[in-house]
């Protein structure tokens, strides 16, 4: 359960939006979207299919910096939302005990 105290100011994640902007331009992320595979799937989708997801969400207190942003698929991505690593754990392992 989320806690409405967790999620950050509009001011702060605008700031670290114009850092994530930064940061896309940089050859450090242009060399992680080469490799064309998103870090949570494995799946290899091609750098123009791969976005930039943060590890710790900006909702949730996340920075615009390198240890915490991933290239991502838009699906991963999406699904992800504002979960927190060990939330989107704790997800994926509930969707692999489902029964097919």
């Amino acid at each position: 359960m989320i806690i409405q105290n967790d999620f950050v100011g509009e001011n702060e994640i605008k700031r670290e939006r114009e850092n994530a902007r930064r940061l896309r331009r940089t050859n450090w992320w242009n060399s992680r979207l080469s490799k064309g595979v998103c870090y949570y799937c494995n799946s290899m989708v091609g750098r123009d299919q791969l976005t930039m997801d943060h590890l710790v969400p900006l909702s949730r207190g996340g920075k615009s910096r390198k240890g915490n942003v991933v290239p991502s698929c838009k699906g991963c991505n999406n699904k992800k939302k504002y979960l927190l690593p060990v939330e989107w754990d704790e997800y994926l392992r509930s969707l692999s005990e489902k029964p097919i």
